[in-house]
This record gives C-alpha cells, sequence and structure tokens, in this order.
C-alpha cells in the first residue's frame, strides 16, 4: 500500500472521527494532541519531493482542473486547524476574497490576526502589540490570492502532483525565490479545497485544514480592512 493510499484512509478514518470532537468547546487535549499528530504525519512525506520530477498528460491535466476551481474560488469562508511540525496547533475562522484579500482569525488563546487588503499582508501580533506588513506579492499566500492563478509560469513551478483514492496533492516551489513549498490537498469529485502545507526555507512546514467550508458567499469587505489606530505603529520589511 502506497503513502497516498494510507494517506487517504488517514483522512476517512481521523477526521471524521476526531475533528467532530475538536469542534465541540468541551474538546479533549488527547483528542487535539492525536489530530496535530496526524497533521505532521501527513506533512512529513511530502518535503521528501523536493526536486522536479516530469510531469506527465495525467498530471497535466490534473493541474488544468485544479487552476479552474481555484480561479473559480472567489469567496470563501471555512473554520480551520493549523499544526506545525514544531508541535504548535491552534484553530480559527478563515475567510477569502479574490483576488488578494483574506483574513486568518485565530482562537484563543492564539494572540494573532493576519489580514491581507490586497496589498499588504498584515500581521496582527495582539499579544506583542504590534504590527507588521509584509508586500503580499512576496509570500506564500499570494499564489491562492492572485487575480489569474497560474501554478506553472515564470514564477512557479509544479515540483509533484500526487494521486490517491479521492485525494489529489499539487506542490508548487517558486522559480527565482527561495520562499518554501506550498502543497493543495483537495478532495476529488467533486474537486474542494480541504488543505494546504507551507514549507518554509528553514525547513518548517505549517498545515492548516479547512472545516465547515461555504464558498461563494459575500463577505464583508471590512473584514480585511485594518483599523487606523492598529497601523500607528507598524514594521515593514
Amino acid at each position: 500500500m502506497n503513502v497516498w493510499r494510507v494517506k487517504a484512509l488517514l483522512v476517512k478514518l481521523i477526521e471524521l472521527v476526531v475533528v467532530r470532537f475538536l469542534l465541540e468547546k468541551s474538546a479533549k487535549p488527547f483528542f487535539k494532541s492525536l489530530y496535530l499528530i496526524f497533521c505532521i504525519i501527513w506533512a512529513l512525506p511530502l518535503t521528501a519531493y523536493a526536486a522536479s520530477s516530469t510531469l506527465s498528460n495525467g498530471d497535466v491535466a490534473e493541474i488544468n482542473r485544479v487552476e479552474k476551481y481555484l480561479n473559480e474560488l472567489l469567496t470563501l469562508k471555512s473554520r480551520f486547524l493549523q499544526a506545525t511540525s514544531t508541535g504548535e496547533f491552534s484553530e480559527g475562522t478563515l475567510y477569502l476574497s479574490r483576488p488578494g484579500k483574506i483574513r486568518i482569525e485565530y482562537d484563543p488563546p492564539t494572540e494573532l490576526l493576519i489580514v491581507a487588503d490586497g496589498t499588504w499582508l498584515i500581521y496582527n501580533d495582539i499579544k506583542l502589540d504590534q504590527i507588521t506588513h509584509l508586500p503580499l506579492r512576496t509570500t506564500t499566500a499570494n499564489i491562492l490570492l492572485k487575480k489569474k492563478i497560474k501554478l506553472r509560469g515564470d514564477d512557479l513551478q509544479v515540483s509533484k502532483v500526487e494521486k490517491a483514492p479521492g485525494i489529489i496533492g499539487i506542490t508548487v516551489v517558486p522559480t527565482k525565490e527561495e520562499t518554501g513549498q506550498l502543497t493543495l490537498v483537495f478532495s476529488d469529485k467533486p474537486l474542494n479545497l480541504k488543505k494546504w502545507i507551507v514549507i518554509d526555507p528553514q525547513g518548517i512546514s505549517t498545515s492548516i485544514s479547512l472545516l465547515s467550508t461555504e464558498r461563494d458567499i459575500t463577505l464583508d469587505e471590512k473584514l480585511f480592512k485594518v483599523k487606523l489606530k492598529e497601523a500607528e505603529n507598524f514594521s515593514e520589511y
């Protein structure tokens, strides 16, 4: 049994059971720990495929299908679960509005808010009372937020297409800058974005799993704005 078939079974057996408990306020730490282990198990094998390989006609067809899906995805709202290879775990609500906008609200005790307003990716560290602005075009988030999403081009290449029953995984890497890699994981038939995994240049992986997703809904533009008083003191990189 190959690794992707094992992953498919893990998704069906663990996400369907454990995630249900995670969404309850009374969720026990055991279930969160179990889901964290699952996320790390999922993410780490994908790091082994750093080198590019020749894409088959079937791979190209899957890439084209995924690009079509992403370009038709205009708005999205979802609960999310986030886990890192360093052992951190958090959850919250994510709002996406293409092109250029995303809001990631973390539940307590995580004191962090991330907003992309079309130009900047803004990190609001509530605990430290500090706001950092990064040019959106230089971030991995921009891959999903572009007006026209193209996974293969001058600035991106697809390093791997992986398939298993009911699951498609596509890994993309920048061609010019070492900003890490992004793996998009979809359920199939119908095609739906279920998860993404970012591996930064230091090799730290962060996985975000989407739950209870709503798409093509109306979102308030205020979600993607930072209040002026919040922006009085900020660091720009």
